[in-house]
């Protein structure tokens, strides 16, 4: 599916990779006039870093946070952080209170804002499905901006009135979960991890009370050794209620989106995972803006012809050598 990031009527825009590789990424970024306020937890591309230097070179107030470290330990921004702080931009790891900050977030100017599932690294705009979503949307735009301000100064932070936005560690289960609850025909469900037994049960409730629920899963690419038996067990429950669970392996699916009866999506960086609800830093949106849904509508459906079903292994069978580390996305 090709021309993908569209203009709507509406305050919010719709970013599908691979197919528009980080050209919106860069429009934000060079676009900023006065402010940039990037947190991340992953930003390793040259392309990327060199349009943030270039952005603070020409005036732009630029402040970045990283995520100092992966929860096993791999450090991959330590590189991009040092050239940022050689170039005197106002860099710095993430807020300590969390043990991984997972948002991937930009806010330019106080005035537009983009939420994304990708990291800010070469494989993502080349390799895997992710979504993003640009927003101009004043109250979402202000929140976030707020919530980095709050990261920033390493004080707490908690969202004032619901304008769409779903943040770890306040609400994003409880509004997952409602979510689910309201569906009423059909749930689709693109995520590579399943560690969270309150979603499980949403899910399966659904599909008893008649809810047609399709769930694209990344199969075992990704899912480090000690979630397997949480994520199997999981999908075998699911398999057993008569959810219907495929695998998506070209691209590879790096996306977090639920989607429900046509009508409304989210998508954001938390996994459903026990910690991306529990412990980490994360952001999500919910979305209604017809055009956008009907696309994402229109791609789960062309994934969903590229799957096949997912013959979910026993969670106590010992993991497969060949699930390297760089393969472990999140």
């Amino acid at each position: 599916m090709a021309n993908v990031l569209y203009d709507t009527p509406s305050m919010r825009k719709l970013v599908v990779q691979p197919y528009d590789g980080m050209t919106p990424v860069l429009n934000i970024i060079s676009g900023a006039k006065s402010t940039l306020r990037i947190k991340q937890f992953t930003l390793t591309d040259p392309i990327i870093v060199d349009s943030i230097v270039a952005a603070h070179v020409k005036g732009v107030d630029v402040r970045v946070m990283l995520n100092p470290k992966r929860p096993d330990g791999k450090r991959e921004n330590d590189e991009t952080m040092e050239r940022f702080k050689k170039m005197n931009i106002k860099a710095d790891w993430t807020n300590p209170a969390f043990i991984v900050t997972h948002e991937k977030s930009i806010v330019a100017d106080s005035s537009v804002a983009l939420i994304a599932t990708f990291n800010l690294a070469a494989k993502y705009f080349s390799e895997t499905r992710d979504y993003g979503i640009i927003t101009t949307d004043p109250e979402q735009v202000s929140q976030i901006a707020d919530c980095f301000d709050a990261d920033w100064t390493r004080t707490s932070y908690i969202p004032g009135k619901y304008v769409g936005l779903l943040w770890s560690i306040h609400d994003s289960r409880t509004r997952i979960a409602d979510f689910i609850d309201t569906a009423r025909k059909h749930l689709y469900i693109q995520h590579p991890k399943f560690v969270d037994v309150p979603i499980l049960d949403r899910i399966v409730h659904a599909k008893a009370r008649g809810v047609h629920v399709h769930f694209i899963c990344s199969g075992k690419h990704g899912v480090q050794e000690w979630d397997r038996p949480d994520t199997f067990s999981s999908f075998r429950i699911m398999h057993n209620n008569e959810i219907k669970i495929h695998v998506l392996k070209a691209p590879k699916l790096h996306a977090k989106l639920i989607m429900k009866d046509g009508e409304s999506a989210i998508i954001g960086s938390m996994n459903i995972h026990r910690r991306a609800f529990d412990e980490r830093r994360e952001l999500g949106i919910m979305i209604k803006d017809r055009p956008l849904i009907e696309k994402l509508h229109a791609q789960f459906e062309e994934d969903w012809k590229l799957t096949e079903h997912f013959n979910v292994p026993d969670p106590l069978e010992k993991a497969e050598s060949d699930i390297r580390i760089e393969d472990i996305w999140i």
